[in-house]
């Protein structure tokens, strides 16, 4: 994975006002639980050499997006097909519960680094069959802190996912900052971003399955909206990230195209400015160092949580309980 330092930076460099990040824009091994997750851990220790606080890495990585759906008729009603991909989905999907993450979390506290990970969570307190499009946050001592299920998946990511819910709307003090994260085109959600502003975020990740399309507007967008820095962390898929094994191997590859995924990661800073522009097309650990004190001038003019903000005309309601289909009481 090649690195892109925007760093510049050592540990005894750094001032209080800054945190040092990663970008770890990397491509699964596509529907390997197990392969993908050694490369994140290979990247958070990676990460953790560059002095990162915080290491992301992009939406739905382990055991990475459902590509196949639009390549391989997937909206076909009770066919045999999709119904042997999705149940190999599920397969290789994530249980927080089973101790399927205690690698990551060792890395991360070994490290001392944060991280936001996207995983394809399959929940055992939804049946333990549907799978949640989730955004996993692990503080800098190995804990999972949050995981906050994908609200509304898009398009034909319905047909493979669950809808979540609120409960994973949480941000986090990672000195000197407050940071939260949403998934993919939850990004487009004025309410859900609004969540986290409310919270006092002023670090915002966005997570992507990978697209430049997702990330060059959205991102500045965000940034000059929030005023705060924003990170947008895409994965990667090309042809030779499809295993041999994979299902249907030969229809989802028939296009021939060079990227399912062509990445885009990214940082804008709070005024709306590139930091690092996106890095399209290659696996890149992109690190760079952050100044607190640039978010505190651009909330001057204006910061909406604070002084923008007029809750005695309009408020927001945020369900966090999580959604379960029964309480019992015994």
């Amino acid at each position: 994975m090649q690195l892109i330092d925007k760093t510049h930076l050592t540990e005894s460099g750094r001032s209080a006002d800054q945190l040092t990040v990663g970008l770890a824009q990397i491509a699964p091994i596509w529907l390997d639980r197990a392969g993908t997750l050694d490369k994140v851990i290979d990247g958070i220790d990676q990460a953790a050499e560059q002095n990162c606080q915080l290491t992301v890495f992009g939406e739905a990585l382990v055991p990475g997006y459902p590509f196949w759906v639009e390549r391989t008729d997937g909206a076909r009603f009770n066919d045999a097909k999709q119904k042997a991909l999705y149940a190999n989905y599920v397969d290789q999907a994530v249980v927080i519960e089973r101790g399927d993450l205690d690698g990551v979390c060792d890395a991360a506290r070994s490290g001392g680094t944060a991280v936001y990970l996207g995983i394809m969570e399959r929940a055992p307190d939804r049946s333990g069959h549907s799978l949640y499009c989730s955004l996993v946050y692990i503080n800098r001592d190995g804990q999972i802190r949050s995981v906050h299920r994908k609200l509304q998946p898009t398009y034909e990511e319905r047909l493979v996912w669950a809808q979540g819910d609120g409960n994973g709307l949480q941000v986090h003090d990672l000195a000197p900052f407050t940071v939260g994260g949403l998934n993919c085109y939850e990004n487009w959600m004025p309410l859900s971003r609004s969540a986290l502003y409310a919270q006092g975020e002023d670090l915002h990740v966005a997570v992507w399955p990978g697209g430049l399309h997702n990330t060059e507007d959205t991102t500045r967008f965000i940034a000059k909206e929030s005023r705060s820095y924003v990170l947008s962390v895409s994965g990667l898929m090309r042809p030779e990230d499809c295993p041999e094994k994979t299902p249907a191997r030969e229809e989802i590859l028939a296009d021939g195209e060079p990227f399912m995924a062509n990445g885009g990661s990214c940082i804008a800073a709070p005024d709306g400015t590139w930091l690092v522009e996106p890095q399209v097309g290659e696996e890149v650990l992109v690190t760079a160092v952050l100044d607190h004190a640039k978010v505190r001038g651009e909330r001057q003019n204006l910061d909406l949580a604070g002084h923008y903000c007029r809750p005695d005309v309009t408020r927001l309601v945020v369900n966090r309980h999580r959604q379960s289909m029964a309480q019992f009481e015994d």
